[in-house]
């Protein structure tokens, strides 16, 4: 499932017309019907139905619309946000965010508008060489207490979020072996976060089945809040459960963790240490 998809798929939604939507997004109409087509095939539901010489939602569709919906407004926010905080005179760091990407747009905002003057400029590098940004933030699974001028890492637990039923109303610890058989929400094989807890499911002797999986911890955490599946949920990063429907239980076999790496490669850019400070303040204030 891609960005784009979800795009195309709520402009349809809202306009219930494939002419009219592929004209507005200035693409080929039997390439908007395909993207539309594949996304109901790796859901595995129908999201439109044809009425006459129209389609209307089904119910799965509009499911999919109301939970989408807000978490494409957050994320088509986060642009506007970061350019309030900049213009031309700024001085720019450069963030490559690999992890806990959550939070570090919680904490660049807030350093923002500390600090007006400056601008930053974010980037997803894997291949990343020494010198190409300022401030590098990644996660592992093992910690090793470290906190130097220039790399610290944080420990943080990893919860697995469950539907608060009758099934788990009484558990508060949970084996991964357990859930073997249930339905996971995820994020996608490229985040290093994903990474981590499929080699704690490996761990376990499962694999976990994945029903739904998004390049967006929103849309992930949104997915997990509509009890779809339960989830891998990061104790700081992600913050406290708001939905009274989701519990969060802790992981006993195997102990799951991970460690957020953060790493100053500009230790002559006085920026560059400021916030760097700046995101250790605020990582473990947390903890």
């Amino acid at each position: 499932m891609e960005f784009q998809q979800l795009k195309y798929f709520l402009e349809v939604a809202q306009s219930q017309h494939i002419t009219q939507s592929a004209q507005k997004l200035h693409i080929a109409q039997p390439a908007l019907s395909q993207s539309v087509h594949r996304l109901e095939k790796e859901l595995g539901v129908k999201l439109f139905a044809s009425k006459g010489r129209n389609i209307v939602l089904t119910p799965c569709g509009k499911f999919l619309q109301s939970k989408l919906e807000g978490v494409m407004a957050v994320l088509d926010s986060i642009p506007e946000q970061l350019a309030i905080l900049s213009n031309e005179n700024y001085k720019t760091l450069h963030i490559n965010v690999l992890a806990a990407s959550t939070i570090m747009t919680d904490i660049i905002i807030e350093y923002g508008s500390i600090h007006d003057r400056i601008k930053f400029q974010l980037l997803q590098n894997t291949e990343n060489n020494d010198g190409v940004c300022d401030i590098e933030i990644t996660t592992k699974m093992n910690y090793v207490p470290t906190d130097t001028a220039t790399c610290f890492e944080c420990p943080e637990r990893i919860f697995l979020a469950v539907p608060n039923n009758e099934k788990y109303s009484a558990v508060s610890s949970i084996d991964l072996q357990s859930v073997a058989q249930e339905d996971f929400i995820s994020l996608m094989g490229s985040k290093q976060f994903r990474y981590i807890c499929d080699k704690y499911c490996h761990q376990a002797g499962i694999v976990p089945k994945i029903v739904f999986e998004s390049d967006s911890p929103a849309a992930v955490k949104n997915m997990i809040g509509a009890n779809l599946g339960v989830g891998f949920w990061p104790e700081y990063t992600w913050g406290e459960v708001e939905n009274e429907r989701v519990k969060l239980l802790e992981i006993e076999n195997p102990s799951c963790q991970r460690s957020i790496v953060v790493t100053c490669n500009s230790p002559e850019n006085e920026n560059a240490v400021n916030f760097f400070n700046f995101v250790h303040d605020r990582l473990f204030e947390r903890i």
